[in-house]
């Protein structure tokens, strides 16, 4: 059974940073592109980045771009997320998602494998 597991968020003033963890277990990791997904209040669940299987490859949605890094260490089971310059705007519940095997992660339909989520809520 696969299990993700997320840690890292909170509450955090405008501009400030935080750095998300995902820890998975029952899958073969490498086989496995990752992702971030997040889902603000009354909104629907938005892509926010991925990466390959063994993290030559990223991508970012628009709005995170330059400000957020995604990242693994496949030896360790985990996937980061490194948000910088945090805007209000990036107030949301963050999800850590497992793409199917092998097979692209950039849209909710993608996703094999969900956490449960944890939230991030930049305020003043």
């Amino acid at each position: 059974q696969v299990q993700l597991v997320e840690s890292g968020g909170g509450l955090v003033q405008p501009g400030g940073s935080l750095r998300l963890s995902c820890a998975a277990s029952g899958l073969t990791f490498s086989h496995h592109a990752m992702g971030w997904f997040r889902q603000a209040a009354g909104k629907e669940r938005d892509f926010v980045a991925n990466i390959s299987r063994l993290g030559s490859s990223t991508n970012y949605a628009d709005s995170v771009k330059g400000r957020f890094t995604i990242s693994r260490d496949n030896a360790k089971n985990t996937v980061f997320l490194r948000m910088i310059s945090l805007k209000p705007e990036d107030t949301a519940v963050y999800y850590c998602a497992a793409g199917r095997p092998y097979d692209s992660l950039w849209r909710p339909n993608d996703v094999g494998s969900w956490g449960q989520g944890t939230q991030v809520t930049v305020s003043s």
